[in-house]
């Protein structure tokens, strides 16, 4: 199977040397110093499933890459408009689109689409439900040196149909990822666990550059915690008003976070690199769709604000 990578950053990475070792056709996109030391060397892992390198196909637009059967988006989401020019081209075939972004996919509100997340609906109208997959990732990374990949957290993948049950290309995915030594799960209704990994980020994801903490502290102070408590059960509320989710406890998504080993936001990685925040799929799509539903965040609203500013204002 020929698997395009689009975004070869800590978890496009490390899927496309875990895939490229397992013996699939990988092609990556990727971007300067990362580029040219996977084109040089390879990926080089470390890993729950432990320490190698993958050699892969790398370029820096998705218009070079060769055929492909599945696209794995793994790019940030609020990247998408220097991206959709470019995957433009597999609009008319049957490649497969498999969305592993933080943030709400383009595909879970369509009529009418988001503005934070698909400004007039451009994005949707390449891809239609049936050619995607959505996929909830709960596995972390970071970039230790141009084309060196740290994988953490486990090797959980959770993927479905947008419009529940789940079809061919999903079990096919599964396989796939099975093959590879990865733990995925296919799930019947993806949607629901979508927005609840979408309230997690809501919460975490903002409150970690606003106090500059990775999350077992952030959580360990009562102060903070409960900041992230306001956030999340405000996301948690617009689910509910849209009757995406009902009846989870915030307390106990917080207190399973607080078990999980330490580790960075990416939005605080983004931060902490200089680059820009993926605000809109996480922050502006909830305010949006909380505008919709007549549900008040306020809270939501306020970090959104003072995380517009970064970096030039102070956010203390």
């Amino acid at each position: 199977m020929r698997i395009g990578v689009v975004g070869a950053g800590a978890i496009g990475g490390f899927l496309a040397a875990a895939l490229a070792r397992a013996g699939a056709h990988v092609s990556v996109v990727a971007r300067g110093a990362h580029l040219e030391a996977i084109a040089r060397e390879g990926l080089r892992v470390t890993s729950d499933l432990g320490d190698f390198n993958a050699q892969v196909e790398a370029a820096d637009d998705v218009r070079r890459l060769g055929e492909v059967d599945v696209l794995l988006l793994t790019f940030k989401a609020h990247q998408w408009p220097g991206v959709r020019s470019q995957l433009a081209r597999f609009a008319a075939t049957d490649v497969s689109v498999v969305t592993l972004q933080n943030g709400l996919p383009f595909w879970y509100v369509r009529e009418p689409p988001l503005q934070s997340v698909d400004p007039g609906g451009a994005i949707g109208r390449l891809f239609d439900d049936d050619r995607i997959v959505g996929a909830v990732v709960h596995v972390s990374g970071t970039i230790l040196a141009p084309g060196v990949v740290k994988q953490s957290g486990g090797l959980r993948y959770v993927l479905g149909a947008p419009g529940g049950g789940d079809s061919d290309r999903v079990k096919n995915l599964a396989r796939l990822f099975r093959s590879a030594g990865l733990a995925p799960e296919i799930d019947r209704n993806i949607r629901a666990t979508v927005w609840l990994k979408l309230v997690n980020n809501a919460g975490l994801n903002p409150a970690s550059v606003l106090y500059r903490m990775t999350i077992k502290p952030m959580l360990a102070d009562s102060g903070v915690r409960a900041h992230v408590h306001e956030l999340m059960t405000e996301a948690m509320c617009v689910g509910e008003a849209m009757g995406v989710v009902s009846g989870v406890a915030v307390d106990e998504r917080i207190a399973y976070a607080a078990r999980l080993a330490d580790v960075k936001t990416s939005m605080l990685q983004d931060y902490e690199h200089g680059r820009s925040l993926e605000l809109e799929p996480i922050l502006g799509a909830v305010i949006e769709l909380g505008e919709r539903h007549g549900v008040a965040v306020p809270r939501l609203r306020e970090a959104y604000r003072r995380l517009s500013r970064v970096p030039s204002a102070s956010l203390r």
